[in-house]
């Protein structure tokens, strides 16, 4: 019971920062689920719901969404997506678990202090590599925001267009993450706690309304922001617990 509570008010917090910030949770769900009930099925699992989080927000940022980015950077995410669920069959848990917070800090480390530093560039190229990172952080982590956040900032992506996109590119990652970690072995929900999903469809469902209301009152950037903190503090307490085994 204290297990499907805590998943369902964590993807409640995430799925409302979704909603108001265009990226959320992945950033929050994966790093505490991940902590709460470990790197292969705790990322799984935000795999799964990462999909039915995104065909809400996609269809409520539908009109604003750039199809042309999207269909620089959806089709290649599966080449990083396999590598990556390579890698996981052949390391232990508390090797992943380093490698995920590890992960997780380089990503949020360059989209929260590095964007001074971050070149223009203007080569579709850039989208299509964005892609295949994002893939391969997606897989592992949970995570495909943050990479191509580096892209959009360093492309000048239209903030509004680059949130609504990331919708459907969640939706892309998510299903590709679950189809080549289930290809090759490399996680399974099948033993989920049927209460873990039934909280955590009850939390995405209240943090996607919550956070439309939210959305209107509360400034994207700001709640990006926090997202970006908390998921910072997610990461080195995933990075700490894999380093004590």
């Amino acid at each position: 019971m204290a297990l499907a509570l805590t998943v369902g008010l964590v993807v409640a917090l995430g799925a409302g920062l979704q909603r108001v910030a265009g990226m959320g949770l992945g950033l929050i769900a994966a790093t505490i689920l991940s902590i709460v009930i470990g790197p292969v099925e705790g990322v799984m699992i935000v795999n799964v719901l990462a999909v039915i989080t995104a065909f809400g927000t996609a269809w409520a940022a539908r009109a604003d969404i750039d199809w042309r980015h999207f269909a620089l950077i959806a089709p290649v995410l599966v080449l990083g997506s396999i590598p990556a669920a390579l890698l996981i069959t052949r390391i232990d848990k508390s090797g992943l678990q380093v490698l995920v917070g590890v992960t997780l800090l380089i990503a949020l480390t360059t989209v929260m202090f590095g964007q001074r530093h971050i070149p223009r560039v203007h080569s579709p190229v850039w989208a299509v590599i964005a892609g295949i990172i994002g893939g391969f952080t997606n897989t592992l982590a949970a995570i495909a925001g943050p990479v191509i956040t580096v892209y959009a900032q360093a492309s000048r992506w239209d903030h509004h267009k680059f949130a609504a996109t990331l919708q459907p590119l969640f939706i892309v990652t998510g299903a590709v993450s679950v189809a080549t970690k289930t290809r090759f072995g490399a996680g399974s929900v099948a033993h989920t706690a049927p209460s873990v999903w039934v909280a955590g469809v009850i939390g995405l469902t209240a943090g996607l309304v919550v956070g439309g209301k939210v959305a209107r009152r509360v400034p994207r950037k700001r709640a990006r922001q926090l997202a970006l903190s908390v998921a910072f503090l997610g990461a080195i307490a995933a990075l700490v617990r894999g380093l004590v085994g």
